[in-house]
């Protein structure tokens, strides 16, 4: 239970033995107005305080710092913008590493690895648990080019479904064709298989 400042200034006066601060007397009254708004104030010093901090942001705390950036992460939940934003504030001179880059991939709540491409300055990037093109792809090679370095030429690869893979799911054409799916949706559809490289 948290301590009013009704209460507390009741606390304090008390001791002086000159005012009557009994419930409803004039004296309480006026203390109880006073507690109101500084209980209130202190309210919204708590609120300020907590979203001052990334760790424990929610709302306009997260927002402020979303507007020094040049894009809003790919998030859905506080928590997760908190993550996102902790891995964009991470980045510096030193942050262009495969390890550097895919941990702010991840933080910034991307399904999207980087590796090296077997040549210098060369970056390959791939989507390992979503089969075909992933959705919202043309937002998240915006983000993606933006994080990588400017000097860094970077190709996209995407995968789909072989037919072995598409044989475990549906072990015959009736199957297949019962779900409704086009072809596309059959070598797209994803429930748990990764990209072989993974």
């Amino acid at each position: 239970m948290t301590l009013r400042f009704e209460d507390c200034m009741a606390a304090l006066l008390r001791p002086l033995g000159v005012y009557d601060l009994r419930p409803g007397t004039i004296n309480r009254g006026e203390l109880a107005a006073y507690g109101v708004r500084l209980d209130g104030a202190a309210g919204e010093l708590d609120h300020t305080a907590r979203e001052m901090n990334l760790t424990t942001a929610e709302d306009f705390g997260l927002e402020r710092i979303e507007a020094l950036l040049p894009y809003r992460p790919v998030c859905e939940t506080a928590g997760q913008r908190r993550q996102a934003l902790a891995a964009l504030l991470r980045i510096n001179g030193d942050s262009f590493t495969t390890a550097a880059i895919n941990d702010t991939l991840r933080g910034c709540g991307l399904n999207a690895r980087a590796e090296e491409a077997g040549r210098p300055g060369y970056v390959k990037v791939y989507f390992p648990d979503v089969a075909g093109i992933p959705e919202g792809f043309a937002q998240l090679r915006l983000i993606i080019e933006d994080i990588l370095p400017s000097h860094v030429d970077v190709s996209y690869v995407f995968w789909y479904n072989t037919w072995g893979m598409a044989a475990l799911r549906h072990p015959t054409w009736g199957d297949a064709a019962a779900t409704g799916l086009s072809w596309y949706g059959v070598a797209t559809e994803n429930d748990g298989f990764q990209d072989a490289a993974d």
